[in-house]
């Protein structure tokens, strides 16, 4: 697929934090990209990937509030462990080697704005760029619905 920036992609504008706030009932949990599958490992998984989303809609009502948001992220890091995990148990439901390798790049994709979105908070540590959160954050509710787009599409 052909990649363009993510304001196209999504057509948000994250250009405040009410925007990036404003995002989260369009993305936060659209029961059309839930896996429909009844078994365990799916439910836990909709229910985590839905988890992380929620977490990271809350960064624009406390990332004024040092405390807060720090435990805030703390919840984005364990969640983030919890989905990854997730993903590795529905994947084992995945019988066909290309449907996996198919979740599997997307999980590495994921993982890597996981990481992005890390350095984002460390440079805003030091540098206080609070767009760049997010906008970082919402690059990662965006690519938990692609792995749940991925999840729907090979395993339903």
């Amino acid at each position: 697929r052909p990649r363009h920036g993510l304001i196209k992609e999504t057509d948000l504008s994250v250009t405040s934090p009410r925007a990036c706030s404003n995002c989260q009932g369009s993305i936060t949990d659209n029961e059309d990209l839930k896996c429909a599958r009844t078994e365990d490992a799916f439910q836990e998984f909709n229910r985590r990937a839905s988890y992380l989303k929620k977490v990271l809609s809350r960064i624009p009502d406390e990332i004024n509030d040092r405390k807060t948001f720090l435990d805030t992220i703390k919840e984005i890091a364990s969640a983030i462990k919890k989905l990854l995990d997730a993903v590795n148990d529905v994947s084992t439901y995945i019988p066909s080697p290309y449907r996996k390798q198919a979740l599997e790049q997307r999980k590495r994709e994921f993982v890597k704005y996981s990481k992005r979105f890390s350095n984002t908070l460390k440079e805003f540590f030091k540098e206080g760029q609070v767009q760049a959160v997010f906008v970082s954050a919402v690059y990662l509710i965006y690519q938990t619905n692609h792995i749940m787009v991925t999840v729907k599409n090979e395993c339903d």
